[in-house]
C-alpha cells in the first residue's frame, strides 16, 4: 500500500496534471439569436445574427439559441492541436465550416475535460485560414425532480417542486475560447490513471502492484510544474518514458476478456422530447464519426432504426457518412427492432413489426443482416420473445436492466445464459450490468468481481460510454480500452462486434445454464398503470390496425381493393414509436404525452378512415355487421324495433335480417331486494349490494356460486415510491390504505330484456367516480363501465375480485398466450412478484371452475390468495407532477366458466370485450372468410397482405391456451397454393391442401405465420 505522503502526492500531480490539458489563445465572439423552431443548418444561417457577449442570460422553457462565431487559425508554431472549450449554456449541436461536428455533452456530465476533449479542430479543415463556428444550443425545461432519489421527489408539501426559474433566463452564455490541447499532458493523464487504478485494485503486496507505485512515485519526481510549457512538455515525455515498462506487462491466460463496444443509448424520448432527440442524434452521431475516424480500432453501436430514420430525413449528409462508417465494419448497426420498445404490454402483431421493420430497415438501408435484439434499458422481458426472435432469425439477446435489483429483490443469477420461452423456443443471452460503463480499470475490475456467474464465463460484454443524450463514448474510453488490451492486472479489452462474444463463448463450449420463463423485472412495477391514457391509446391504436388489415386484405381478395401498404406502415410506425420503453410505460415527461396522445388520436382517425374504406369496398346493400373475431359470436341488436340476437360468422358478416329475437329465458332482468340489486339472465345471476360491489357471482348452470367476497370492490392506496416515481409501486404500498368511508349512491339505469344496469355514484378521495354495472341479455360476463374524475397526488387505486377458488398461480394474458405467476408470498421469489403486467385477462381457477377479471385498457394487476385486483389508476410525481389528473373512461368485466381452463371461453371474452363488431351495409347472405375447424383455443390475430406487395394473404395464428392442438383452416377464397412463413414473410415450406380445409398442427403457444396465394373467384 502506498504509503500516505506518496499517495497524497500523487493526488495532487494528477489533478495539476489535469489542469494542463487547455492553454487559451482567444477568446470566441458569438453574434446569435433564440427561436422556438426547429431549424436546419442552412435555415439557420439565413437569421438575422446579433451580438451575443459573453455573461448574457437567456433562454426561456424549450428555447434555443443558434450562435455563430469567425474563429481565426491561430498561429501554431508548436502544431499543438487546436481545441474548443466551450460555454453555451447547454447542450449543443456543434457545426463546423457547415458541417454537422459533434456535441457540447449534458450538463449532467461530471468530468470537466469531457466537455472539449473531443472537439478538437484539425488544421486541414480550416477555410481560409479560418473556421466558421455554429452551436444550436438547448435552454432546457422543466420537471419535477428528486432531492434524494432520481424523478423521486418523496412526500410532495404542497407548493414544492414547482418551476421556480419560470418566466426568468435558464441559461447564461459564458466564455468560450479556443486553444491548443496539450496531448502529452493528456496522454501523461491517461497512464497514470490507468496504472493508479489497477494499481488500486491488486493485492497490496503483490510484486505487481510495487513496481506499479514505485513507477508512479517516478512520474512525480520527473513531473515539475512549477516552469514554463516547454519545460513541462519536456518532463510529460520523460515521465511517459517512465511509466513505459509498467504499461507493457502483459496477463497471463486465464485473464477474463472484455469485449468492448461503444454505444450511446440514446432514449427516443424521455426527459426530452421527440423534437430535441433529433438534435441530440446530430451531436452524438457526429461526435461518434468523428472519433471513430481517429480511432481506426474503435467500433460503435447504435440500434435503433427510428433514429436512423430520423437521422436520414432531418441530416441526410450525416446519415450518408454514417452508411459509409457501416460498411467500414466500425459503425455497428444492430438492434433488430424498430425502437427499443416496452415488451411487456406491447401485443404480439406489435413485437412482430417492431422485428418486421426494424429488420427490413437493417438490411435494406443499412445493407446488415441483424443478429442481436439489442434491448438494454427496457422493464422487463415478456416469455414470447426467444420464439418471435427465433421465427426472424435472431439469434442473440443483450439486455441489463434485470440487475437493478435496488428492492433488495432474489438477483437474478447468470450473464451467459440460454434462455427458454413459452413454447419452447431457446435463445442465447448475455446480460452485461450496465449500458453505460466506463472503461477505466477501476471499473472493468469491480465489474467483475461483482459479476453474480462466476462458473461457465471467461468473458464479458462492455458497452461503454455516456448514455441518455450523453454524446457517448470520449476519447478517454477508447484510449483507457487502448492501454488494457492486454495489461497486466487489468481484464483484456477487445473492442469488437458483439456477435464475436456471442461467437468466442460458443466456441468454448457454450451455455451451461438454461432459464425458463419470463425475465420479470422486480423494479417499476408502476409502469403498467402510468399515464393511463397512454395505455388506452395504445390498446385502441393496435386494435384500430388490426381491423383495418383485415377488412383491406379481405376486399383485396374479393373485390380487388387497393390495399394501402404505405399508409398502414406508417400508421404502425406511429404506434410503435409510442412503444418505446420510457413512452408506453409512463416514465417520461409532461410533453411528450401531449405528443403521443395526439399521434394516436391521428392514427386511430386514419386507421378507423381505411377500414371504412375496406369495407365500402365490400358492402351490399343489406345492414348487417362485420366480425372480426375468427369464431361465430352472437351480438344484440333491434330487428324491426324487438330486441334480438345476431350470430356473426367467423372472421365475416351477417345481415340483420338473420336476427332471432330474444326468448325469455335469454333475457335480462333487474330487480330491488333488502339488500341492493339482483341482475339475471340465461347465463349468470348476480347480486350488487348497496355500495356498488357485487357479493354473488352464480354460474346458473351448475349453480356454482364464484364470489369468494365483495367483488368490485375499491382499494385506495398512499403510493410514495423511494425511487423512479413514475416508475415503482413499493411493496409496502398495501401498508398504507386510505380508508373510502363515503358511501356510493345506486340506481337502476337500464331495464329491458336487452339490458340491465345499476348506475353507481361514488367519491373516492378528491375523485369523483361514476360506473354502470351492466348485464346484457345471452352475456356470461357483468360489465363495469367506468368514468373517473381522478384529482389525486400519490394515490393507487385498485378494484378487487375475490374468487371462490383454491389457486397457488394465477393466469395472466400476455402475447400470444399466458404466464401463470404466484398468488402467494412463501418466498423472496413470489414476495418480488407482488404487481404484473396481464393483457385481456387475468384468471384464478382449479381443474372444476374458474372466474377471470376481463378490461379494455389495464395492464397492471395483483394477485393474492384467491382475488384478482386490477390496478386502475396512479397518481406519480415525476417526471410530471401529478400525473393522470383529470378525466378516465374504461370498462372491466367479471366472467366465470364450470370446467377447466383449457374448457373455458376466457380468451374469447376478453377479445369480445375489446372488439366490437362493425354495423355496415353487408351482401344479403352471411359469409365467413376464415374460420378454425376443431380447436377453439387457436386464434387468427393477423390478417395482411404481404410487404413484398406480391398480393398474397399473410395469417397470423396462435395456440392460445398450451395445449399441442391438430386443426384446419377452413376458407371460401380460392387458394392456390398456402406455404408455412416466418415473421419476416419468407417461406419455408408448402403446406398440404384438402378440400376441407387446411391441415395445421401446433404446439403449445406456438404463432405460427401462413402465405396464401390466391387469385380472384
Amino acid at each position: 500500500m502506498m504509503y500516505a505522503e506518496w499517495s497524497d502526492r500523487l493526488l495532487h500531480w494528477v489533478a495539476t496534471l489535469e489542469k494542463d490539458f487547455f492553454q487559451p489563445v482567444g477568446e470566441l465572439h458569438f453574434q446569435g439569436f433564440t427561436t422556438y423552431e426547429h431549424m436546419s443548418y442552412e435555415q439557420a444561417s439565413c437569421q438575422d445574427f446579433t451580438t451575443f457577449p459573453s455573461d448574457t442570460p437567456w433562454g426561456d422553457e424549450w428555447e434555443y439559441l443558434w450562435l455563430r462565431a469567425i474563429v481565426p487559425l491561430p498561429e501554431n508554431k508548436a502544431k499543438q492541436p487546436l481545441v474548443l472549450k466551450l460555454q453555451p449554456g447547454g447542450e449543443s449541436c456543434i457545426y463546423v465550416n457547415g458541417n454537422a461536428f459533434g456535441t457540447y455533452r449534458a450538463g449532467w456530465v461530471g468530468i470537466e475535460h469531457h466537455y472539449m476533449v473531443d472537439n478538437y479542430l484539425d488544421e486541414d479543415i480550416a477555410c481560409n485560414g479560418r473556421f466558421e463556428l455554429m452551436l444550436e444550443v438547448y435552454a432546457g425545461h422543466f420537471y419535477p425532480n428528486g432531492q434524494i432519489n432520481f424523478c423521486a421527489p418523496g412526500p410532495v408539501l404542497p407548493g414544492s417542486y414547482e418551476n421556480e426559474r419560470k418566466g426568468t433566463p435558464r441559461a447564461v452564455l459564458g466564455k468560450s475560447e479556443i486553444g491548443y490541447w496539450n496531448e502529452i499532458a493528456y496522454q501523461l493523464w491517461l497512464d497514470v490513471k490507468t496504472l493508479e487504478q489497477t494499481m488500486q485494485q491488486m493485492e497490496a503486496h503483490s510484486l505487481r502492484a510495487r513496481k506499479i507505485e514505485k513507477a508512479l512515485q517516478e512520474f512525480t519526481l520527473r513531473v515539475d510544474f512549477e516552469q514554463p510549457l516547454e519545460a513541462r512538455v519536456h518532463d510529460y515525455a520523460l515521465a511517459r518514458e517512465c511509466l513505459k515498462e509498467a504499461l507493457a506487462c502483459k496477463n497471463g491466460c486465464t485473464t477474463p476478456v472484455f469485449y468492448g463496444v461503444g454505444n450511446a443509448h440514446l432514449d427516443v424520448v424521455w426527459l426530452w422530447t421527440l423534437a430535441e432527440t433529433e438534435r441530440k442524434i446530430l451531436r452524438t452521431f457526429a461526435a461518434q464519426l468523428r472519433l471513430l475516424e481517429r480511432y481506426p480500432e474503435y467500433r460503435f453501436l447504435q440500434s435503433q432504426p427510428q433514429l436512423y430514420d430520423m437521422c436520414k430525413k432531418r441530416y441526410p449528409k450525416l446519415y450518408q457518412g454514417i452508411r459509409e462508417a457501416i460498411g467500414k465494419g466500425s459503425w455497428i448497426a444492430e438492434g433488430a427492432m424498430w425502437v427499443e420498445p416496452d415488451t411487456n404490454m406491447t401485443a404480439g402483431e406489435s413485437l412482430v413489426r417492431q422485428l418486421l421493420y426494424g429488420i427490413t430497415f437493417f438490411e435494406q438501408e443499412l445493407g446488415v443482416n441483424c443478429e442481436i435484439l439489442w434491448l438494454p434499458d427496457t422493464f422487463g422481458y415478456s416469455a414470447v420473445l426467444p420464439q418471435l426472435l427465433k421465427d426472424c432469425g435472431i439469434k442473440y439477446l443483450v439486455t441489463q436492466k434485470i440487475f437493478w435489483s435496488y428492492n433488495d429483490g432474489e438477483r437474478f443469477p447468470y450473464h451467459y445464459f440460454t434462455w427458454q420461452g413459452m413454447d419452447g423456443s431457446r435463445i442465447d443471452t448475455f446480460l452485461p450490468t450496465s449500458y453505460t460503463y466506463r472503461t477505466d480499470p477501476k471499473e472493468l475490475c469491480e465489474t467483475w468481481k461483482k459479476r453474480v456467474q462466476e462458473d461457465d464465463l471467461s468473458c464479458f460484454l462492455l458497452p461503454f460510454g455516456y448514455g441518455d443524450g450523453g454524446g457517448g463514448p470520449t476519447r478517454d474510453d477508447i484510449e483507457l480500452a487502448l492501454r488494457q488490451a492486454d495489461l497486466e492486472g487489468c481484464p483484456k479489452i477487445k473492442m469488437t462486434h458483439p456477435v464475436e462474444l456471442f461467437e468466442d463463448l460458443q466456441d468454448m463450449g457454450g451455455t451451461q445454464h438454461c432459464y425458463v420463463g419470463e425475465l420479470y423485472f422486480d423494479a417499476h412495477r408502476g409502469v403498467y398503470t402510468t399515464q393511463a391514457d397512454i395505455k388506452k391509446g395504445n390498446r385502441r391504436a393496435e386494435l384500430a390496425l388490426r381491423r383495418a388489415e383485415i377488412w383491406s386484405s379481405l376486399a383485396r381478395a374479393e373485390q380487388g381493393y387497393s390495399y394501402p401498404h404505405s399508409k398502414l406502415e406508417t400508421l404502425w410506425k406511429n404506434v410503435l414509436l409510442n412503444q418505446f420503453h420510457d413512452i408506453l410505460p409512463g416514465s417520461s415527461i409532461e410533453r411528450v404525452y401531449a405528443q403521443a396522445n395526439a399521434l394516436y388520436q391521428q392514427t386511430l382517425g386514419e386507421a378507423e378512415a381505411v377500414c371504412q374504406d375496406a369495407l365500402e369496398a365490400l358492402q351490399g346493400k343489406e345492414e348487417g355487421y362485420f366480425n372480426d373475431l375468427s369464431w361465430e359470436r352472437t351480438i344484440l341488436m333491434k330487428k324491426d324495433g324487438e330486441d334480438a340476437l345476431l350470430t356473426l360468422p367467423s372472421l365475416g358478416y351477417q345481415s340483420l335480417c338473420c336476427a332471432v329475437l330474444l326468448n325469455d329465458d335469454q333475457k335480462a332482468c333487474i330487480e330491488k331486494t333488502d339488500y341492493g340489486y339482483v341482475l339475471q339472465n340465461n347465463h349468470v345471476l348476480a347480486a350488487i349490494n348497496s355500495n356498488g360491489e357485487m357479493t354473488s357471482f352464480i354460474l346458473k348452470e351448475s349453480g356454482r356460486q364464484l364470489a369468494g367476497g365483495s367483488m368490485n370492490c375499491f382499494r385506495l392506496y398512499k403510493d410514495v415510491p423511494r425511487n423512479f416515481d413514475a416508475w415503482d409501486i413499493d411493496s409496502m404500498y398495501e401498508l398504507q390504505g386510505v380508508p373510502l368511508q363515503e358511501l356510493a349512491t345506486v340506481e337502476i339505469g337500464a331495464n329491458s330484456p336487452a339490458k340491465c344496469s345499476l348506475r353507481v355514484t361514488r367519491k373516492i378521495s378528491h375523485s369523483i367516480l361514476v360506473q354502470e354495472i351492466i348485464l346484457y341479455a345471452n352475456s356470461k360476463r357483468i360489465e363495469f363501465d367506468t368514468t373517473i374524475q381522478w384529482h389525486e397526488l400519490h394515490r393507487l387505486l385498485k378494484v378487487s375480485f375475490p374468487i371462490k377458488v383454491l389457486a397457488q398461480e394465477g393466469i395472466n394474458e400476455m402475447q400470444y398466450g399466458y404466464v401463470k405467476r404466484p398468488t402467494h408470498r412463501s418466498r423472496r421469489y413470489e414476495k418480488d412478484r407482488f404487481e404484473v403486467c396481464n393483457h385481456r385477462y387475468s384468471a384464478l381457477c382449479e381443474e372444476s371452475h374458474g372466474g377471470a377479471v376481463l378490461n379494455d385498457c389495464k395492464y397492471g394487476v395483483s394477485m393474492v390468495d384467491n382475488c384478482i385486483s386490477l390496478t386502475l389508476l396512479r397518481a406519480a410525481a415525476s417526471p410530471e407532477m401529478a400525473t393522470d389528473q383529470g378525466l378516465h373512461q374504461f370498462t372491466y368485466a367479471f366472467t366465470g366458466w364450470d370446467g377447466s381452463f383449457l374448457q373455458s371461453d376466457v380468451v374469447r371474452q376478453g377479445y369480445e370485450l375489446n372488439c366490437p363488431p362493425v354495423k355496415s351495409l353487408v351482401p344479403s347472405l352471411g359469409q365467413s372468410y376464415f374460420s378454425i375447424k376443431g380447436a377453439e383455443n387457436i386464434i387468427i390475430d393477423c390478417i395482411k397482405l404481404a410487404e413484398d406487395q406480391s398480393g398474397d394473404l399473410m395469417i397470423r395464428l396462435y395456440e392460445s391456451k398450451r395445449a399441442s392442438t391438430l386443426c384446419e383452416l377452413v376458407t371460401p377464397l380460392h387458394v392456390v397454393q398456402c406455404y408455412q412463413s416466418n415473421l419476416l414473410e419468407k417461406v419455408r415450406q408448402p403446406l398440404a391442401m384438402l378440400p376441407a380445409g387446411i391441415p395445421l398442427s401446433f404446439r403449445p403457444f406456438e404463432v405460427k405465420t401462413l402465405r396464401l396465394v390466391t387469385c380472384a373467384r
